[in-house]
């Protein structure tokens, strides 16, 4: 049950970001934000209108990227991955209180959901033991001996009957899905940081060309305390930031190379994550990141096909 509600939930978070974000500038949106502001306790917060409208954006952002990845986390909690858990468990924190931007039900319900999974019987399931006794009531004497039952006899040391081992191939193949995936992530990682490294170059060499340009898009914001060394910090942040994630992303293709799980559930939650960023910017017109795009859904269906899976968990490959 926790498993499906962290995958729907997620699912109708995505869609509210989807609404929240075609309505966010519109006349009766704006209305409401400068009605906001203009009285407390908005008023003594001291921010714009436009400010108001880039913290709105940046939470849906934000909000879009955790439902993304705690969806797909979802489904590998459903197939006893005790990494997933512990990464939706860490989602669940910011994508609640990102999700305030949506009203924050939706997101809570995942929140909830991902606390679910370290209570019982959901943490003995996940730890493969079976789950604690209830306390019942204690049977009256004309009852007659209890009934012993699997796990009453185990603890009694009685012969237990034997439980089905998975079967285990000895060497199987890797699937070429496999390599493709890890091949496309080193190669548009390594195009990505290039193009970002170059551009550090080119802000450090020339940083007016860049500051002209923001000012000629944002006009007020000298006026709303934003200054151009601030904006550069920002924007060298915000480099530094999508270099170690490229750097990261390569990592984890050498570790799923190497056959461990946790890396590829890992870089399928990176690349579906990019996929939505990519999206969201392709639909307002940066067309340049289609091409990521089309690359991290790539990855992700190379990387969760059915021919894939057995291969990382040591089963016998499907045939």
């Amino acid at each position: 049950m926790a498993g499906w509600l962290i995958m729907v939930g997620s699912a109708f978070a995505l869609g509210l970001v989807v609404q929240r974000l075609s309505e966010l500038h519109t006349l009766e949106n704006l209305q409401r934000i400068d009605r906001m502001l203009a009285e407390p306790p908005g008023s003594e917060l001291g921010i714009s209108a436009d400010a108001m409208l880039t913290a709105l954006r940046t939470l849906l952002m934000v909000t879009a990227g955790c439902a993304t990845a705690a969806g797909i986390l979802g489904y590998h909690v459903l197939r006893r991955s005790r990494s997933a858990r512990l990464a939706v468990t860490v989602l669940a924190v910011p994508l609640f209180l990102a999700g305030l931007a949506t009203n924050g039900f939706i997101t809570s319900v995942v929140a909830a959901s991902a606390a679910i999974l370290w209570l019982q019987p959901a943490r003995s399931w996940f730890d493969g033991k079976p789950p604690p006794e209830r306390r019942t009531a204690p049977t009256p004497a004309s009852a007659g001996p209890p009934v012993p039952t699997a796990f009453s006899t185990h603890l009694t040391g009685a012969p237990a009957a034997p439980m089905p081992s998975p079967v285990i191939a000895g060497a199987p193949a890797r699937p070429p899905a496999v390599l493709w995936a890890c091949v496309l992530t080193w190669v548009c990682t390594a195009f990505v940081t290039v193009g970002l490294v170059a551009s550090a170059v080119a802000l450090a060499v020339s940083p007016d060309l860049m500051l002209d340009e923001v000012h000629k898009d944002n006009p007020d914001l000298a006026a709303q305390g934003v200054s151009d060394d601030l904006l550069l910090v920002a924007t060298y942040v915000m480099i530094a930031g999508l270099v170690l994630w490229c750097v990261s992303a390569a990592g984890l293709a050498v570790l799923v190379l190497r056959r461990v799980d946790w890396a590829r559930i890992v870089l399928v939650v990176s690349a579906a994550t990019c996929a939505v960023f990519c999206l969201v910017g392709s639909a307002v017109g940066a067309f340049v990141l289609v091409a990521p795009l089309l690359a991290s859904v790539f990855v992700v269906v190379m990387l969760v096909r059915a021919d894939t899976r057995p291969w990382f968990e040591r089963r016998e490959l499907p045939r």
